[in-house]
């Protein structure tokens, strides 16, 4: 092999069977207090025909999060942050501590490759039936990074299972972002947790203190964030 295939750098995402592709999803929790009447935040966002979601925080009676969902990561320093400094939300007060910030990615077994890149995590994300959700970052240890390949894929496997269990039964689903080196914490991943009910997610959460990767190889985990869809933009 040479230096130069030794060096080769490939950003592509993979799938099974030989699939790439160079399209993801970016997604961004922006979260704000001081907004007695969110009215006309749902007013601004319809007009804006922008994808994401409006939520009410759970925990401030004068709370809202906004998530923005796009392609291209220029809309969120461009057509997103327009809409945020402008009335009526630039009255409110941003929770900087709680924006989160990722994209979607894959883990090279996926049979459909855009389904999971760019179908379902708007699914996810913008089903009127699954209103409540928590979204939290999470950071793992360095000594995760150091295992064998196989033993990490039998770790990660554990959470993959769950998480499958719980969407099958209709309890929670999951929206999972990658947000290596951009995140002001430095974590690693950015997980959404939507579902009909909030006691669902809350047992998710729960759960996964008794595997292996969370009990052992996570280093930080949160802040979370929990709220319930005021407003959700039309699955396109």
């Amino acid at each position: 092999m040479s230096v130069t295939d030794e060096t080769r750098i490939d950003v592509q995402e993979r799938g099974a069977k030989g699939q790439t592709s160079d399209r993801r999803l970016w997604m961004q929790l922006q979260v704000f207090g001081a907004c007695a009447d969110p009215k006309d935040l749902v007013s601004a966002l319809e007009a804006s025909r922008i994808e994401g979601a409006l939520y009410r925080d759970v925990n401030d009676p004068r709370g809202v999060a906004v998530l923005g969902i796009h392609e291209d990561p220029v809309f969120f320093v461009n057509g997103f942050r327009e809409l945020l400094t402008v009335e009526p939300f630039a009255a409110l007060a941003q929770k900087a501590a709680l924006t989160m910030f990722g994209r979607t990615y894959s883990s090279g077994f996926e049979a459909d490759l855009d389904e999971w890149l760019l179908r379902r995590p708007r699914r996810m994300a913008l089903n009127p039936a699954w209103p409540w959700a928590v979204w939290y970052p999470l950071r793992r240890a360095g000594a995760f990074a150091r295992l064998p390949g196989p033993e990490q894929g039998a770790i990660v496997k554990e959470h993959a299972v769950l998480g499958h269990a719980y969407g099958a039964a209709d309890l929670a689903h999951d929206i999972r972002l990658a947000c290596h080196g951009l995140d002001q914490h430095d974590n690693d991943f950015v997980i959404g947790l939507v579902g009909r009910d909030l006691q669902p997610l809350s047992h998710l959460v729960q759960t996964m203190r008794k595997t292996v990767q969370t009990s052992q190889y996570l280093q930080t985990l949160g802040p979370f964030f929990v709220g319930h869809a005021l407003w959700q933009s039309p699955l396109r």
